[in-house]
């Protein structure tokens, strides 16, 4: 398989995101950046109270992942990052630090999503913004350079769909 230099791996909270993405950026040798940890404190307070983000809130901390990207494939590293990217517009403001991303949508349904983050230990995320990120979400459109995959599956499964579909792809 070619290099991949930038993957975003997206969703509504609950998908998978988090775990998918560093299995596939162990099996691609890349960097992976965990997009929840590039939150500013007023937005990990925010959603801890169960107030969801406003466009203008996932500005900086999207940046903060774009940055973050650029910089690893400017150092000549993959890289494989995990961020809703909920809407087409913030997949945009990411493909201004870098042209080449493809995403990986881990599309789930909302039940499930809902029942995984009310599982979670330790995560300002609460289950009642679930419905909240559904709302927001803008599946990638067929003009995007964008995989979908069923978050149902186990990791591994996932994983190795992945590497599959961005195999023939690229």
């Amino acid at each position: 398989m070619r290099p991949v230099p930038a993957i975003v791996v997206m969703g509504v909270a609950g998908c998978g995101k988090s775990a998918v993405g560093e299995a596939l950026a162990v099996r691609l040798d890349a960097v992976f950046i965990e997009g929840d940890r590039l939150h500013p404190p007023e937005n990990v307070a925010r959603m801890a109270r169960g107030e969801p983000l406003t466009d203008a809130l996932r500005q900086e901390w999207l940046d903060a992942i774009g940055q973050r990207i650029a910089a690893s494939v400017a150092s000549g590293q993959g890289v494989v990052a995990a961020c809703s990217a909920l809407k087409r517009r913030y997949r945009e403001r990411l493909r201004g630090f870098h042209k080449d991303i493809v995403f990986l949508y881990l599309e789930i349904d909302p039940a499930t999503a809902k029942r995984r983050v009310a599982s979670r230990q330790g995560h300002f995320m609460p289950a009642s913004l679930v419905d909240s990120q559904f709302a927001t979400l803008e599946a990638p459109a067929a003009d995007e350079r964008a995989l979908t995959l069923d978050a149902t599956r186990p990791i591994a499964d996932s994983v190795a769909s992945a590497i599959n579909l961005l195999s023939k792809s690229l």
